[in-house]
Order: structure tokens, then C-alpha cells, then sequence
């Protein structure tokens, strides 16, 4: 802030802004959680996911999408910590790592007023 620019806003107000706007390092790692909203395919996937765990090949049959894409996406997912992964013999069941996954979800549907 430049020293000579004179502030409006009261004393108060000021402490909350420095208090609880996040650091620069809390908002890179929250612009990388958004970045899981960011794609349709994977909101797709993120949306059937809240509903059941589930194998890329069901994945694919039930969002009418090609393997490779649906791979490709729940690798990027998996590294953005929103799905977690079980392996059952050859097959690999993906499910939302954390059910405040779909809250988010559900609160953007709310946003939007739908």
C-alpha cells in the first residue's frame, strides 16, 4: 500500500481484512481445490461419483465417455485430492474423497438458483 494514500475504511475493519483474508499460500492451494470445478467432464464425473463408487468403465457407459477420458480426468482428480481409489483384483473403484466435495457442488447448483 502506497504510505501516502489515505484510507477509509475504520480501524476495526482493516484488523478483520489483515485477519482473515487467507495468505498467499492458503489462496494458491484454494485456486488448485477450485481447479476441480473448472472442467464439465469433470464436474460430470464428480456428480455421478456423490452418488455411487464406481469403475472407469461404468463411468464411461453411464457419462457417455471414451475410457481414455475418463482415465485421464480421475488422474487429475486423484492428484487434486478429491477422489480416493480402491483396487478390487484388476478393477479400480474411484469414489469422492470427501463427501464436502459434493457440498460444494450442491452449493454452486444453489448459487445458480436451479
Amino acid at each position: 500500500m502506497d504510505n501516502q494514500s489515505v484510507l477509509l475504511l475504520d480501524k476495526r475493519t482493516q484488523g478483520l481484512i489483515c485477519d482473515y483474508v487467507p495468505s498467499d499460500d492458503i489462496l494458491s492451494e484454494l485456486v488448485g481445490f477450485f481447479n476441480v470445478f473448472a472442467d464439465i467432464t469433470r464436474l460430470r464425473i464428480l456428480s455421478a461419483l456423490a452418488i455411487s463408487e464406481m469403475c472407469v468403465t461404468d463411468i464411461s457407459v453411464m457419462l457417455n465417455l471414451n475410457q481414455t477420458t475418463v482415465s485421464h480426468q480421475l488422474r487429475l482428480l486423484k492428484d487434486l485430492g478429491a477422489v480416493r481409489y480402491k483396487r478390487q483384483g484388476k478393477i479400480v473403484f474411484y469414489s469422492l474423497k470427501n463427501e464436502l466435495i459434493n457440498d460444494v457442488l450442491l452449493k454452486g447448483v444453489e448459487f445458480l438458483g436451479y
